[in-house]
């Protein structure tokens, strides 16, 4: 008998954020099903709206398998500081579909180069798996898109579920976005602390100490 053939998806949501996890995302399908996925209107994630994605990841787990792995805002500040982000995403994707048994892998390449990310990961999932590694692989294939949703879907649910606890509006949780800015401000000058799920590493830190007037996380409120 034959033996059954998948496909893994990989890729992540959050990466460029100053506030949460960054989420990584598999998603895995039996080789002649991945049609299906245009037919459903799987895509990149960015192109979607909340809703649609939502309703794209229940409809994903029926088609196929989902794995998550969620890089709280420590880990990355640690990541950060030692070599970057490549390799914390480069290890994440391979611990997703490392036991998953796959004839290929696609994968987003975080990397400027994207040949030099996919012979990282190709080293580390062994000569058995074919790999491929392309910029904005969510958009070209389907695969890929649907990792992105599972993603995607999964930060935005963290996000909400910490904008509820904490009674604030979060925004998207972007440094560009001033409702992020304004939220992480508004802790750390009545909490005097840097809040846990905020990125310490991003420049944005900078620009909340300088609107506080402060130098140093460590430096005494006046």
């Amino acid at each position: 008998m034959a033996r059954e053939e998948y496909v893994v998806g990989l890729d992540e949501a959050g990466r460029g954020s100053f506030l949460g996890p960054l989420v990584v995302g598999a998603f895995r399908i039996r080789a002649p099903d991945r049609a299906q996925l245009r037919a459903i209107g799987v895509r990149d994630s960015k192109l979607l709206s909340p809703a649609r994605r939502r309703e794209l990841a229940q409809r994903l787990r029926t088609l196929g398998e989902v794995r998550l792995c969620p890089l709280p805002p420590t880990e990355i500040d640690r990541a950060v500081v030692r070599h970057g982000l490549n390799r914390l995403e480069l290890d994440a994707f391979a611990r997703l579909a490392g036991d998953w048994s796959a004839s290929m892998v696609v994968a987003d390449a975080c990397d400027a180069n994207a040949r030099r990310f996919e012979q990282a990961l190709a080293e580390r999932l062994g000569p058995e798996t074919r790999v491929v590694a392309r910029h904005r692989a969510d958009r070209t294939d389907p695969v890929v898109g649907a990792a992105s949703i599972v993603a995607k879907v999964e930060r935005d649910r963290w996000l909400a579920e910490l904008a509820r606890a904490l009674g604030l509006d979060l925004g998207s949780g972007y440094p560009s976005d001033p409702r992020s800015v304004r939220a992480v401000t508004d802790v750390f000058r009545t909490t005097r602390r840097w809040p846990d799920w905020a990125r310490a590493s991003w420049s944005t830190k900078e620009r909340v100490m300088a609107a506080l007037g402060r130098r140093t996380l460590d430096e005494p409120f006046g």
